[in-house]
């Protein structure tokens, strides 16, 4: 197909996902093979090392690595072995072709997207990957490297995951079906689902797993980005639901409490939250902010805000920021004391007293686009899609570690386990 023919198609596919893209599409699950059992959650851990794994977006692979220390490479997996058969589908619909393009060509900035999450199963057999431009989730056997099932999610494009506590259930949202799926992630069967608010996107389990939370961050791919265009982002807000009936608990709008404390300019979106240890408090980022809020459960207020420093390099035209987000990854120390900080835009990570709120070295990164914690709870580790490394920055001293090289674009960074032995896939 001719190239400027490809550019129109998808300039005009644009405005069609952008007027039907909250429209909820029919999802199917489909198994290529069956998947393989695991043992409890007690038994699966006789024989298993822990890991980190580090999604490569654009590479379409996950790198393994040690989960703390110095972070050695010990292995990658292919988490689209079936691309082949995946485009072969999507190039006999023009509906799917349409959405992939627009995909590419807008969150893709011009590049697939073949990772968004990943966690494995609790025996370490497999691991489950969310993948934006099939749209689907499916289970990798780390053995073989072969898919052990795949789900179709609602929509067109499958988004950030979260794993029950026990490690049996994983949540997917699905952006432009404004609903979230939950499945065993044994099996990949579909045990509920629960409708959003417009484009879910981070999703967090309560650590006694009775809750589910679900942010929802509204059309980031626009260029009405001016504080009083904020109304175009459709209805954004954090969706509770029980995790065992997945009826709705509560909505929680930040809206109103941005409001309440003199902030109407900033945007409602919530991007990467965490909670304290004791769960009382949720800190999250929002679009085009740098830095970012406290919330108090118990008080349902907002009851601090951390701004951060900008680079000056960076600028403060909100249509350059990437899918509006100027910060976007957020973790904590287990101990609860610190924050880590992924700038994205600002290009730089910083560590946060929780206490004072003070932060520590801006330590430089190249749009860096997660932060999550080493296995021993002494680094935070970021990955910066800009130059394909992931970086550990020490919590205690706020000064950067070590960096490893990982594949092309590195996004979400995730512990699990493999077994032990493991050094890659053999089939």
């Amino acid at each position: 197909m001719p190239a400027s023919r490809t550019r129109h198609l998808c300039s005009v596919a644009a405005a069609l996902v952008l007027s039907v893209a909250a429209v909820p599409a029919a999802a199917a699950s489909t198994r290529t093979s069956p998947a393989s059992a695991s043992t409890t959650a007690a038994a699966s851990q006789a024989g298993l090392r822990e890991v980190l794994f580090v999604g490569n977006n654009w590479d379409g692979t996950a790198d393994v690595l040690e989960s703390s220390g110095d972070y050695t490479r010990i292995g990658r997996i292919d988490v689209v072995p079936d691309k082949a058969q995946r485009m072969a589908e999507i190039n006999a619909d023009p509906i799917k072709w349409i959405y992939f393009m627009v995909i590419r060509n807008s969150v893709g900035e011009g590049h697939d997207q073949f990772v968004d999450d990943m966690y494995s199963t609790p025996d370490g057999s497999s691991v489950v990957v969310s993948r934006p431009s099939f749209a689907d989730v499916v289970s990798i056997d780390l053995a073989t490297g072969r898919v052990n099932w795949r789900f179709k999610v609602a929509g067109y494009r499958a988004d950030h995951m979260a794993v029950s506590p026990d490690g049996t259930r994983v949540a997917v949202s699905a952006s432009t079906a404004n609903t979230v799926h939950v499945l065993d992630i044994d099996s990949g069967r579909e045990l509920g689902r629960f409708a959003t608010g417009d484009k879910p996107h981070e999703n967090i389990f309560t650590k006694d797993g009775k809750y589910l939370y679900n942010m929802s961050i509204g059309e980031v791919n626009t260029a009405l980005d001016a504080p009083w265009l904020d109304w175009t982002k459709g209805d954004r807000h954090i969706t509770v639901v029980d995790a065992s009936t997945f009826r709705q608990v509560k909505i929680i709008d930040m809206r109103q409490r941005l409001d309440a404390i003199g902030l109407k300019d900033f945007s409602d979106a919530v991007r990467p939250a965490v909670f304290s240890p004791d769960e009382s408090k949720l800190y999250f980022q929002v679009s085009f902010f740098n830095g970012f809020f406290e919330y108090d459960l118990a008080t349902d207020r907002i009851t601090r805000t951390k701004t951060l420093p900008k680079n000056p390099a960076t600028g403060d035209d909100r249509t350059t920021f990437v899918n509006d987000s100027r910060h976007h990854g957020l973790s904590m120390r287990p101990d609860g004391s610190k924050l880590c900080v992924a700038g994205t835009m600002d290009d730089y990570a910083t560590v946060v007293d929780r206490a004072t709120l003070q932060e520590g070295p801006l330590v430089p990164a190249s749009k860096p686009y997660w932060a999550t914690v080493s296995g021993d709870g002494k680094d935070c580790v970021i990955s910066e899609s800009g130059s394909d490394q992931v970086t550990a920055i020490d919590f205690a001293t706020g000064q950067k570690r070590l960096s490893v090289p990982v594949g092309d674009h590195p996004q979400r960074v995730r512990l699990g386990h493999v077994q032990d032995g493991w050094t890659g896939p053999t089939g």
